[in-house]
C-alpha cells in the first residue's frame, strides 16, 4: 500500500475481494494522503463504538445491532469496490496506529476481533463455509454414522440453551476443546475425549480464534518494522498523521460555535459546580485553592472556559477574551503581580484565542486527547478518573453528590480503564438523567449538563 498525495488507482483487477477480507497483507493500492487519514478516522468512530457497547454490557443481539449500525453510518460507499478498499485501507492504517504500544495492540486486537465476529456472523451459511476455507482450518465434518452416535448428547446440549437440535442436514465439527474455550465456558458444546462437537451456527469461535491468532502476531511485526524503518522515513508526512490517530477526537467541533455570546466572570463560580465534569472542575477549584495552575492546567482549562455553552439554544456561548484575561489574572492576584501576569501570561490567552502568533484558533481539549497526557509533579491536569488515587477520586465523586452505589460503579468502570464510561456514569448520577451517548469531550458534558438542567428547571442553573 502506498500513499501519494493527489490521486489513488483503483480497479476490480488490483483488489483483494472477499466476502469478508482476512486482511492478509497489505492492498496493492495507492491511497491518497487525505483518505489514509479520512477513512482510518471513519473506522475508529465503529470501534470506539463497539468499545462503548461493551463496556455498557448491551447483549449480543444488541451489539449486532450496533455493529451494523456503525458499519452502515461510517464505513459505506456509493460504490462497492471502493466499500472494500475503504475496509482494506483503514484497517491497515489503524493497524499501524495502534502496534505501537502493548496497551494500544491489545485494545484494537480486542475491538477488531469483536468487529470480525459479528461481521462473520451476518454472513450466510455458504459464505461462513468459504471463508473456514480461506483459514485453511484442518476440521472435517462430522461423518452421519458419528453424527447418530452423539445425537442424543448434541440434543441435549442444545435442549440446555432453549434450542432444538437442527435438521437432519445439520453439519457438526469435531474439535480440540482448547480451541472454542468460550463454547465450553459457557457449556454450548458436546465435549467426548478431549473433542468438542461444535454446529455450524457456532463455528464463528473456530473463525475467530485464527483471526484473532494471526492479527496478534501481525501487530507485532507490523511495530518491529514501525520502529525500524518507517516512522523515521516517513517523519515529515505520515508519522505525524499516525502518532495523532489514537487519541483524535471524533465528535462535534466545540471551537467553531455557529453564534456568539456572552457569559459574566460572576457565573462561572455557580455553573462549575453543578455543570463542570470532574477535570475540569478540579482545575477550577485548584486555580481557586492555589491561584496558580501550571502551563498544562491553564491549557486545559483555559480552552473548555473559551468555548464554554451556556444553554441549548446558544450552542457557542463561552468567555470573551477580555473577561478570560481579567478571570485568570484575578485568580493569579495574590501571587503574581499585574506587570508580571501581562509580561508572563497574558501572551498565552490571546494566543490561543488566535490573537498572537500563528492566529490560529485553538480547540479545547477532547476526552481522548486529556486520558492520554502523563501529568507531571505539581501538576492538575488530564483525567482524574485515570490518574488520581482511589481515595482521592472517591473523595471528589462524593463532593460532586454521587451516591455511594454509584460510586462503586464508576470504580469498577475506572479499575477496567473505561475512564470516558467512569465520567458517563458520575453524569447520570449526578443528574439523574441517562446519557446514552457517552461522554466524550468535556465541553459535550457541559452542554448535556445545562440542558438537563433547564429541563428540569425551567431554566439554566
Amino acid at each position: 500500500m502506498e500513499v501519494v498525495q493527489s490521486h489513488r488507482k483503483s480497479s476490480s483487477n488490483n483488489v483483494i475481494v472477499s466476502i469478508l477480507p482476512l486482511y492478509r497483507s497489505a492492498p496493492p493500492l495507492e491511497v491518497r494522503l487525505e483518505d489514509f487519514e479520512f477513512f482510518a478516522m471513519d473506522r475508529l468512530r465503529v470501534l470506539k463504538g463497539i468499545s462503548d457497547g461493551l463496556c455498557r454490557g448491551k447483549k449480543p443481539e444488541e451489539m449486532e445491532k450496533l455493529v451494523v449500525d456503525l458499519w452502515k453510518a461510517n464505513m459505506r460507499h456509493p460504490q462497492a469496490v471502493e466499500e472494500v478498499n475503504k475496509d482494506i485501507i483503514s484497517h491497515f492504517v489503524l493497524r499501524l496506529v495502534y502496534c505501537r504500544t502493548e496497551e494500544l495492540r491489545k485494545w484494537f486486537l480486542s475491538m477488531e476481533t469483536t468487529l470480525f465476529r459479528y461481521r462473520f456472523c451476518l454472513k450466510s451459511s455458504e459464505a461462513q463455509r468459504a471463508l473456514m476455507s480461506e483459514f485453511k482450518l484442518p476440521y472435517k465434518a462430522v461423518s452421519n454414522a458419528e453424527f447418530e452416535s452423539v445425537k442424543d448428547n448434541l440434543g441435549q446440549v442444545a435442549r440446555s440453551m432453549g434450542q432444538t437440535l437442527a435438521a437432519a442436514d445439520a453439519i457438526f465439527y469435531k474439535v480440540p476443546f482448547e480451541e472454542v474455550p468460550d463454547l465450553v465456558a459457557g457449556r454450548r458444546v458436546f465435549i467426548h475425549k478431549g473433542h468438542a462437537y461444535v454446529a455450524m451456527n457456532q463455528v464463528v469461535s473456530l473463525v475467530v480464534t485464527q483471526f484473532r491468532s494471526f492479527l496478534s502476531k501481525a501487530l507485532i511485526l507490523t511495530n518491529r518494522k514501525w520502529t525500524s524503518t518507517i516512522r523515521e522515513q516517513e517523519k515529515d508526512r505520515l508519522t505525524p498523521i499516525v502518532e495523532a490517530l489514537c487519541t483524535s477526537y471524533q465528535g462535534p467541533d466545540y471551537s467553531q460555535p455557529q453564534e456568539f455570546g456572552e457569559i459574566s466572570i460572576k457565573d462561572i463560580d455557580q455553573v462549575a459546580k453543578t455543570s463542570f465534569p470532574l477535570c475540569m472542575r478540579h482545575l477550577f477549584e485548584k486555580v481557586k485553592e492555589d491561584h496558580h495552575l501550571k502551563h498544562g492546567g491553564r491549557m486545559q482549562l483555559g480552552l473548555f472556559l473559551k468555548t464554554m455553552a451556556w444553554c441549548s439554544c446558544l450552542m457557542g456561548v463561552g468567555l470573551k477574551l477580555d473577561d478570560a484575561l481579567a478571570f485568570w489574572k484575578a485568580e493569579f492576584a495574590p501571587k503574581v503581580s499585574a506587570e508580571r501576569f501581562d509580561k508572563e501570561y497574558a501572551y498565552n490567552i490571546r494566543h490561543n484565542y488566535g490573537r498572537e502568533g500563528k492566529r490560529t484558533d485553538y480547540t479545547p481539549y477532547s476526552c481522548q486527547k486529556i486520558i492520554s497526557v502523563t501529568p507531571g509533579i505539581g501538576d492538575h491536569h488530564g483525567c482524574p478518573y485515570r490518574h488520581f488515587s482511589e481515595e482521592n477520586l472517591r473523595a471528589a465523586l462524593v463532593r460532586m453528590g454521587v451516591s455511594s452505589r454509584a460510586v462503586e460503579d464508576v470504580m469498577d468502570k475506572v479499575h477496567n480503564r473505561h475512564y470516558q464510561l467512569a465520567c458517563t456514569l458520575t453524569f447520570e448520577a449526578v443528574h439523574g438523567s441517562s446519557c446514552d451517548a457517552g461522554i466524550n469531550h468535556p465541553n459535550q458534558y457541559f452542554i448535556d449538563s445545562q440542558r438537563v438542567l433547564q429541563s428540569k428547571n425551567g431554566s439554566v442553573a
